[in-house]
């Protein structure tokens, strides 16, 4: 089976009740399309995780992170391909988001993650999340 090498960023911030948030993207697309995901995408040529990171959120997002701590390294076998996928906390370098790719996108509170439908492999993702806030 194909492996296909991506990253996630798992933007954090804090909203106007002082609780901590993560931002959420909806696929605007194809066969997972209106299912939600951590933004991300493919790791190209001789890139490191935290650079292709960087570059994916510019091309989806227009925006600048800081890539911060690895939380983890999610395998997930969907139908046609294995998926491994190194997530990071990241932050925005100031708060200038435009939704490029996805259709759209929100703020979640961490203790409130499981509002949205999200994709089989980021689940793995809100778990660690959880885990590290509750």
């Amino acid at each position: 089976m194909k492996t296909i090498r991506v990253v996630a960023a798992v933007i954090k911030s804090i909203n106007e009740q002082g609780e901590p948030v993560v931002f959420a993207t909806q696929r605007g697309y194809g066969e997972y399309k209106d299912w939600w995901e951590f933004p991300g995408g493919k790791i190209e040529g001789t890139e490191t995780p935290e650079e292709a990171l960087a570059r994916e959120i510019q091309e989806e997002l227009d925006a600048e992170i800081t890539v911060g701590r690895f939380i983890t390294t999610v395998e997930y076998d969907y139908p046609g391909f294995h998926l491994s996928m190194d997530c990071f906390w990241c932050s925005l370098k100031n708060s200038h988001i435009a939704l490029l790719e996805h259709e759209a996108a929100k703020w979640l509170p961490t203790q409130n993650l499981r509002q949205v439908n999200w994709l089989p492999a980021d689940i793995i993702v809100v778990d660690a999340i959880e885990s590290e806030f509750h």
